[in-house]
């Protein structure tokens, strides 16, 4: 096997991922075979770029993108049909291996992976060529992947702009669990409580509700074949959390509860510091400058203009909008060593300014 990447690479599934997949190896010249169940869908694919419909030659590398629920069936049907290596970028990978094994005999040229980008968005005109720059691409072999195997999946992840993180399937599906999917759920369950609530109580909307509620505008249907395929591990995290519940549960019946709740959000914060930062940089404590912004074209660039010429570099940012009012809050997250001289700027230039 040769496991320098020269394609042509066969794109199994034409949606966010295998588009964006496409995409980025043509950055690179490297020939790209769209195949989808929908022809429209590959149609589409195909003219924005991500690769061409009627490639006639043998794949080298085959990457499976299609719905959880049937990726293991991919896989089989195209270790069948080709000599190619076949990797998939499923979000789950204990059950599609699980379901190849039980449709075809040698998975030595089969390794999973997943590469860790996305959006709520979905469909090939969702897709970027730079959607995985930067990403972290997680490589799962199994027992009987083949070493070259292994290796070309990683030229795979790494000329789509990827930094690669080798897993096992079982490591890598409670990884998940914990990283993606019990967040989701966790985003859902709390966005499901809005559904019957008053409009006066929606009106109190903050930034909070917006942040936790994000994402759980994922596709519903797709996001129960992901945590369908993961409940072994999510089943487990679910009922640790169900325990922290009850413990809520129980300070919250009692008149002496502060104790016992500050451990509980004390953990909270304990974990949260953990979460890597930029560029996968350990987490650093940063310091949040709240800027009044008028809801009119043009304030952010100015924004973010005056901000560059305080010399502050800007780690994060987001916008909280005041509901009945013409202005919102940015909140512009900086080092601790920049907060004065973005303040003096920014105050100067004539902007509402809190710390």
């Amino acid at each position: 096997m040769v496991t320098e990447l020269r394609g042509p690479v066969r794109v199994v599934g034409a949606g966010l991922i295998g588009t964006s997949i496409g995409l980025a190896l043509a950055r690179l010249g490297v020939v790209v075979e769209l195949v989808d169940a929908d022809p429209d869908t590959a149609l589409m694919a195909e003219r924005i770029g991500a690769g061409s419909r009627l490639v006639q030659i043998e794949p080298q590398l085959v990457v499976v993108a299609v719905p959880p629920d049937h990726v293991g069936q991919v896989v089989a049907e195209q270790l069948e049909q080709t000599d190619a290596i076949v990797t998939d970028a499923a979000s789950v990978k204990s059950k599609p291996l699980a379901d190849a094994a039980r449709l075809t005999g040698d998975l030595s040229r089969y390794v999973g992976s997943h590469p860790m980008a996305g959006s709520e968005r979905n469909g090939p005109l969702a897709a970027r060529a730079d959607l995985f720059d930067g990403a972290t691409w997680a490589i799962t072999p199994h027992e009987t992947s083949a070493p070259e195997a292994v290796e070309l999946v990683r030229r795979l992840a790494e000329a789509s702009g990827a930094r690669t993180v080798e897993l096992s399937v079982e490591d890598h599906d409670l990884a998940v669990a914990r990283v993606s999917h019990l967040p989701h759920l966790m985003s859902a369950l709390a966005a499901g409580t809005l559904v019957d609530a008053p409009n006066s109580h929606l009106q109190l909307s903050g930034q909070g509700v917006r942040d936790v509620t994000r994402i759980a505008a994922g596709d519903p249907k797709l996001w129960t074949q992901i945590v369908s395929a993961n409940s072994t591990a999510l089943t487990g995290l679910l009922e640790q959390i169900r325990g922290e519940l009850d413990r809520v549960l129980v300070a919250l019946g009692k008149e002496e509860a502060a104790e016992e709740l500050t451990t509980i959000l004390g953990q909270g914060v304990s974990g949260a510091v953990r979460v890597p930062g930029k560029h996968g940089a350990p987490h650093i404590d940063l310091v949040t400058v709240l800027v009044t912004i008028p809801d009119r074209p043009g304030q952010l660039a100015r924004l973010f203009a005056d901000a560059a010429e305080s010399g502050a570099n800007v780690e994060d940012l987001r916008i909280d909008h005041s509901p009945g009012r013409p202005v919102g809050e940015v909140e512009l997250a900086v080092k601790p060593g920049s907060v004065d001289q973005l303040v003096d700027v920014l105050t100067e230039r004539g902007w509402v300014v809190h710390r």
